[in-house]
């Protein structure tokens, strides 16, 4: 089987009250995480929440752009666009 990968932009919401996804910002999947943008936390968060949400391993999720910006590129692999959008209850748009 070909290993997939999918990617797309987030734009990141550290420090929120209530962790999330609020659909689409933009070109971007907007997605809010308790964790503060000290040290990776809020990184590290967005992965292991995207992951959870997609029922997934974090480590199928990969930040390839954006690692001190609130604007990512994330990568999944292993799970199909129709899958993830299904999943997350949006479109995904093209990057």
């Amino acid at each position: 089987m070909e290993e997939t990968a999918i990617t797309f932009k987030v734009l990141l919401q550290p420090r929120a009250s209530r962790e999330g996804i609020d659909g689409l910002h933009g070109d971007a999947v907007k997605v809010r995480v308790f964790a503060p943008p000290l040290e990776g936390k809020a990184n590290k968060a967005l992965k292991r929440f995207i992951a959870k949400k997609l029922n997934i391993s974090s480590s199928q999720v990969e930040i390839i752009a954006g690692q001190r910006s609130r604007q990512k590129l994330l990568r999944i692999t292993g799970i199909s666009r129709a899958e993830i959008e299904k999943t997350l209850g949006i479109a995904l748009p093209s990057v």
